[in-house]
C-alpha cells in the first residue's frame, strides 16, 4: 500500500495520468490498484480480476473519466458480484476540430460524449460562434495552422481537419505533423485527398509524415450525414486507440476485448 500511495502522489506531482481503483464491495472489499497507461501495481485477489479491471480503468483514463464498474469474482462482465470505484486523475484529452461546418458541429458532439474536451477553430467569425457549436468547450476565430502552434497538443490529442479548403488544411494539416497528436484525420474526397497529398509534398512533407494523417477520415461505413461522419471518425479514434481494423465483431472469433500493444501503451498514431 505505501509502494501504490508512492507511486499516486508521484503521478499527481508530475501531471501523469493515473487512476486507482478500489473494491467497495464483493470478494477482495478495500483492495487498490493503481494504473497507468502502460503499468499497474496492487492487486484485487486474482489476476483475471485484475486483468479486467486494469483494462477498465485505462478505459475511463484515456477520458479523464471516473465511474463505479461491476464484475463477476473474475472479471466476468455482466455480473455484479464485484462492484469497483475507478477514480481517474487525468486532464481529458484533447480533441481539436478545424473548419466550422455542419460536420464540426457533429464531430464536437460526438467528442464531448467521449470524454474529450473540444476545441473548434475558424478563420470565420460568422461561422466560428459558440451559438453554432454549443457543446464545444471552446470556439476559436483563427487561423487554423496559427492556432496549432500555441496549442497543448500531446499524444492523447486528436486533430480532426474538415475545412475542405486548401487554403486552410494543406497548412494546418502540416503544423499538426509538428505535434505529437495521437491521431490526425482530414475530411476529403479521393481527388481532394491526392490534391492536398500533392501540395503538402511540394510544402517538404515526406510519405512517412504522410502517412500519420488519416483521409479520407473516418471508418468506411457508409456514412453520409454529417452526424453520420462523427461516428465514422469516433469509430476510427477508437479502433487505432485499441489496435483494432474496425471490422464487424459477428466475423471475428476469439475474445471481444483482447488487449492489444495500442491499448497498453495509451498512444495511437493515425
Amino acid at each position: 500500500m505505501a509502494d501504490l500511495l508512492t507511486r499516486w502522489r508521484a503521478a499527481l506531482a508530475d501531471q501523469s495520468p493515473v487512476a486507482i481503483a478500489t473494491i467497495i464491495e464483493g470478494p477482495g472489499l478495500g483492495s487498490k490498484i493503481l494504473v497507468t497507461p502502460d503499468d499497474h501495481i496492487g492487486t484485487a485477489g486474482n489476476p483475471d480480476l485484475d486483468k479486467a479491471i486494469v483494462e477498465a480503468a485505462r478505459g475511463l483514463l484515456e477520458g479523464g473519466r471516473t465511474n463505479t464498474i461491476h464484475l463477476g469474482p473474475r472479471g466476468q462482465r455482466r455480473m455484479e458480484d464485484v462492484s469497483v470505484f475507478i477514480q481517474s486523475f487525468a486532464p481529458p484529452p484533447k480533441m481539436f476540430v478545424f473548419g466550422a461546418i455542419d460536420f464540426a458541429g457533429a464531430t464536437a458532439r460526438i467528442g464531448k460524449h467521449l470524454g474529450y474536451r473540444v476545441t473548434v477553430c475558424d478563420a470565420r467569425p460568422v461561422f466560428a460562434t459558440k451559438e453554432r457549436f454549443p457543446t464545444a468547450d471552446e470556439v476559436v476565430v483563427g487561423w487554423p495552422d496559427e492556432f496549432l502552434k500555441t496549442a497543448e497538443v500531446d499524444q492523447r490529442s486528436v486533430i480532426c481537419v474538415l475545412t475542405h479548403d486548401p487554403k486552410f488544411d494543406v497548412p494546418v494539416l502540416k503544423e499538426a505533423l509538428n505535434t505529437e497528436a495521437g491521431y490526425i484525420g482530414a475530411m476529403g474526397s479521393r481527388r481532394t485527398h491526392d490534391n492536398r497529398t500533392a501540395r503538402l509534398k511540394e510544402e517538404g512533407v515526406s510519405d512517412e509524415e504522410l502517412a500519420r494523417i488519416s483521409s479520407p477520415i473516418g471508418l468506411d461505413i457508409g456514412s453520409r450525414t454529417p452526424e453520420e461522419t462523427a461516428v465514422a471518425i469516433a469509430a476510427e479514434i477508437i479502433a487505432l486507440h485499441t489496435g483494432h481494423t474496425g471490422g464487424r465483431l459477428a466475423d471475428r472469433s476469439g475474445p471481444i476485448h483482447e488487449r492489444t500493444e495500442s491499448r497498453e501503451s495509451g498512444v495511437a498514431r493515425g
